[in-house]
């Protein structure tokens, strides 16, 4: 299934843009607060995001199982290996947007 790749490759691309924006709110926290607060605002637009397009792979992959078709061996590995690699990713960015909460 193609369209899990492309998706993940979006995850990829959403995790990259609310890291950075996690990182940026930091650093920016004491001399620019409203910046700060935005760019933290964004990094948690972006994880819901990344739920939102998670949910959707779940979703076709749950429909797939329904109709009767069993999922290829190397469609669950590539979804495991990205599903733990992304739930990595989100749980380092929540603890940047921990620090900037602090």
């Amino acid at each position: 299934m193609e369209v899990i790749k492309d998706v993940s490759k979006d995850i990829e691309k959403i995790l990259d843009m609310s890291e950075c924006y996690a990182k940026r709110a930091v650093l920016l926290k004491q001399d620019f607060p409203s910046l700060a607060q935005s760019y933290y605002n964004s990094s948690t637009t972006c994880l819901t995001m990344m739920k939102d397009f998670h949910n959707e792979i779940v979703s076709i992959i749950n429909d797939y199982t329904k109709q009767g078709k069993e999922t290829p061996a190397p469609m669950a590995a590539i979804y495991n290996y990205l599903h733990e690699r992304f739930i990595e990713r989100a749980a380092a960015i929540r603890n940047l947007q921990d620090l900037f909460k602090q």
